[in-house]
């Protein structure tokens, strides 16, 4: 009984000092992968994509999105024919359909293999709200 009594204590301070604050993430990815959150799905699309609006892709293009590169360093739009092909790890390939200008879909390139796209998300332009996740084919 008193070891039962030792241990009890011990074990809700080691709970205690472990315990980490919650973080806003972005949502889950719809298949497991090595995905790192890119950023939180609240507010506008600079904070739910970490792409300020001015550098989203014009309807009917692509653009590679590298992390930890500042915005006017990032790749020029273009065709999105094969280009997540040549997508590196860590990246994302973001597209505008032509169809509906309203969203943006977002191909997540897994973390340690180049080309291999592990999730698809789509957000709203405007807002940069998650709306989904798409099924990968």
């Amino acid at each position: 009984m008193s070891r039962r009594l030792v241990l009890l204590p011990a074990a809700a301070l080691i709970a205690a000092c472990s315990s980490n604050p919650p973080v806003a993430s972005g949502p889950e990815p719809s298949r497991s992968g090595d995905i790192q959150p890119h950023g939180t799905v609240i507010g506008n699309t600079a904070v739910a994509l970490g792409i300020p609006p001015g550098h989203l892709p014009p309807p009917g293009r692509c653009r590679l999105w590298l992390p930890n590169r500042p915005p006017g360093h990032q790749p020029a739009a273009r065709s999105c024919s094969n280009i997540h092909v040549r997508a590196p790890a860590g990246s994302m390939v973001v597209y505008r359909p032509s169809k509906d200008k309203k969203v943006v879909h977002v191909r997540y390139v897994d973390t340690r293999r180049a080309g291999i796209v592990v999730a698809i998300r789509v957000f709203d332009a405007k807002t940069g709200v998650f709306l989904r996740a798409e099924k990968l084919d």
